[in-house]
């Protein structure tokens, strides 16, 4: 409807929803990957975490006919979940995804959408208080919430107004 493009991590349910992640990326959105699982034991050993990421990219790469080599880890690349599983794991992530050639993508600015926060307005709110227009804004957002869904528009009209640069 506004033209604007947007990036979706897709995880396990890349496999229910093919023909929509298919027309997404038909329309020039981004692919991005965000593991197989998004079970946070996948920060076990880099074996572990490997497997569940390549899993969805072969996924996504026969979705889509193309390979992307975006990424968003689940919990963010500085996330403190994972040391609970190793120490150290995410500083080996890190390095070592970029050595394979992927990029990783962490979101500076945090719906809420995944906590507390169950309304559209609020959700709207949340992020376009946080929005600025000297920087880049990448918005943590998920669209398995209606009510985050139904604040998207809200949140590109403004964005629109105020020439925002924002990736969701």
């Amino acid at each position: 409807k506004y033209n604007v493009k947007a990036t979706f991590f897709v995880t396990k349910n890349a496999k229910k929803y093919k023909k929509i992640i298919k027309r997404a990326y038909e329309e020039g959105h981004t692919i991005g990957l965000h593991t197989w699982s998004h079970d946070y034991s996948i920060y076990k050993n880099e074996k572990t975490y490997f497997n569940d990421l390549e899993r969805i990219e072969r996924e996504v790469e026969t979705i889509t006919g193309a390979k992307t080599y975006l990424i968003r880890f689940p919990g963010g690349s500085s996330n403190t979940i994972s040391m609970y599983y190793k120490i150290g794991i995410m500083t080996k992530l890190t390095k070592k995804v970029e050595k394979k050639g992927y990029e990783y993508i962490d979101w500076n600015i945090d719906s809420g959408d995944s906590g507390d926060t169950t309304k559209s307005k609020k959700i709207v709110k949340n992020i376009t208080n946080a929005l600025k227009n000297e920087k880049v804004n990448v918005v943590l957002q998920h669209d398995i919430y209606e009510y985050s869904i139904n604040a998207v528009e809200d949140i590109i009209k403004y964005g629109i107004k105020k020439d925002i640069v924002l990736i969701e």
